[in-house]
C-alpha cells in the first residue's frame, strides 16, 4: 500500500518512514500542506496506484492541519488519518466534521498507529469514489418513510436528517450511526455491535471514535438527551 505521510519534523518522519516501510507500506513523505496536496493529485504516471492511506499532521509550517484534511477531501476520497498533540474532544470532532476517517493521538504506540491505518484501509476498500458513500450501512427493506423522533426526522433512502425542518449536515458515519439507533428507539445496542455494524470492524481502538461521533451527533442535532449513554454498555435512542 502507498501512504502519504505529512510531518514537518525531518526527524519524526524518518522513523515513523522506517517502521512503516519494514511493514510493507511505499510511503512518501510530504513536510507541509502545500506538498501534500501536490502530491494526491494525478501525476501523469497512469502505472503508479493511489495512495491507500494519508496520516496528516496538524502542526505544519505553511497552513493549518485541518485546512489541509478540508482541502484533501476535497481532491481524494482517500482515508485520512490525524495524527496529533491535541487530544480534547473538540478538536477530535472538528476533524471528523472536516472528513477525517480516524484520529490519533501523540505519543501513540506504533502497534495502535498500524492498526489504525488497516482499519480504516479495510472499511474504505471496494467503495465507490464519493467519500459520502463508501462503505455505507444498508439500508433494510421497506426503509422509505421518515423516522420521526420528536423534531428530528430521519430519511433513511435520501440520507437527510432535519431538525425541526431544517437540514442538518451530518457525516458519513454519525448518519449511519443514527441511522442504526433511530431504527430501534429504546433498544440498547452495545458498542461492539455498533462498531461492527457502522465501521464494520471489530477493533477494540475504534471505541473512542465512537465516543467522539456519539458527541458530535448531540451538538449537531441539539438535543443531547436523545441519545442516551448505558454505562459499561453501550448507548440507546430515547424516543420522545
Amino acid at each position: 500500500m502507498r501512504l502519504l505521510l505529512v510531518e514537518d519534523d525531518d526527524h519524526v518522519a524518518a522513523a515513523l518512514t522506517a517502521i512503516l516501510s519494514r511493514h510493507g507500506f511505499a510511503v512518501t513523505h510530504a513536510r507541509n500542506g502545500e506538498e501534500a496536496l501536490k502530491a494526491v493529485l494525478p501525476s501523469g504516471d497512469a502505472g503508479r496506484a493511489p495512495f491507500g492511506v494519508v496520516l496528516l499532521d496538524l502542526g505544519l509550517p505553511d497552513q493549518d492541519g485541518y485546512q489541509v484534511c478540508g482541502k484533501l477531501r476535497k481532491l481524494t476520497s482517500t482515508p485520512v488519518i490525524m495524527v496529533t498533540a491535541r487530544s480534547d474532544v473538540r478538536s477530535r470532532i472538528h476533524g471528523l466534521n472536516l472528513g477525517a476517517d480516524d484520529y490519533v493521538v501523540k505519543p501513540y504506540d506504533t502497534g495502535e498507529l498500524l492498526a489504525r491505518i488497516h482499519a480504516v484501509s479495510r472499511r474504505t476498500a471496494g467503495g465507490g469514489t464519493d467519500p459520502e458513500d463508501t462503505g455505507s450501512t444498508p439500508l433494510p427493506a421497506g426503509a422509505a418513510a421518515p423516522l420521526r423522533l420528536g423534531a428530528v426526522e430521519v430519511e433513511l433512502p435520501t440520507r437527510r436528517v432535519s431538525v425541526r425542518g431544517a437540514v442538518v449536515q451530518l457525516t458519513r458515519k454519525e448518519f449511519d450511526l443514527l441511522a442504526l439507533l433511530a431504527q430501534r428507539p429504546g433498544v440498547v445496542f452495545r458498542r461492539e455491535q455498533i462498531i461492527s455494524e457502522v465501521w464494520r470492524t471489530s477493533w477494540e481502538g475504534t471505541g473512542r471514535t465512537l465516543e467522539v461521533h456519539v458527541a458530535s451527533l448531540r451538538a449537531k442535532l441539539g438535543t443531547p438527551a436523545l441519545i442516551e449513554t448505558v454505562r459499561g454498555v453501550g448507548y440507546r435512542l430515547v424516543a420522545p
